[in-house]
């Protein structure tokens, strides 16, 4: 094996490394909510965060909380049974639905919005404000790499 092959950016260190860090902040994530006293898996919280910023399709959910289209329906009854969200009619297409946060989904999102808070400032613990923007700057530019065509 060679030197370049043991560094730290190599492919498959570098594919592990990120699974790491997605899975950790998952777990965090969860963490963190089941410590608030809220009963939320992380795509549950991706889900109620991606409708916070206005209502979607449950597709468009889907891809957020990168779930496949049946798990996402399943995830949006039982946010629907607990009062956090609702489903209405698109206007543009009558076969389909949007779906929108609830005044309680309001409620829970300002609350557990804070977890997430809470989580990202210790995924960044240590670094100064200018390596946390090169960080995020680095990571989209790896991100838009990988999913741009060739």
């Amino acid at each position: 094996m060679n030197a370049a092959s043991q560094t730290p950016q190599s492919g498959s260190q570098l594919g592990l490394l990120f699974r790491q860090v997605r899975d950790a902040m998952w777990a965090r994530m969860e963490r963190e909510l089941t410590q608030a006293g809220h009963d939320l898996t992380f795509s549950q919280y991706i889900t109620l965060k991606r409708l916070a910023e206005g209502e979607a399709g449950a597709s468009e959910l889907a891809r957020a909380a990168d779930l496949n289209p049946s798990a996402m329906t399943r995830l949006l009854d039982r946010l629907e049974e607990r009062g956090f969200t609702t489903r209405i009619d698109d206007p543009d297409d009558r076969r389909a639905v949007r779906v929108a946060l609830t005044e309680t989904g309001r409620a829970m999102w300002a609350d557990i919005h804070q977890c997430g808070l809470r989580v990202r400032e210790r995924a960044l613990r240590g670094l100064s404000e200018a390596e946390q923007e090169t960080l995020m700057r680095l990571l989209g530019q790896v991100r838009d790499n990988l999913g741009g065509e060739d």
